[in-house]
């Protein structure tokens, strides 16, 4: 058997990129429907009531939601 051709350089770096994009606008509408399902506005509890246990939650729920992007992502890839 011959052995496995490698995808170009090119290939990877685009796959990579496409990937990236898509897992960003992901973390953008998941951001946007957290933001329509909670009971506060967010923004305003984060910039004009600097609220830090909000702050908190944010970033957990976004850190969260990236490493299952991030999974699903990997298995396309």
């Amino acid at each position: 058997m011959p052995p496995a051709a490698h995808p170009s350089l090119g290939h990877v770096i685009c796959v990579a990129a496409v990937l990236g994009v898509t897992g960003i606008a992901i973390l953008i509408i998941g951001y946007y429907i957290w933001e329509l399902v909670t009971p506060y506005n967010l923004r305003r509890e984060l910039q004009e009531n600097k609220n830090v246990a909000v702050a908190v939650v944010a970033a957990a729920f976004i850190l969260g939601m990236a490493i299952v992007v991030a999974a699903a992502l990997v298995h396309i890839g």
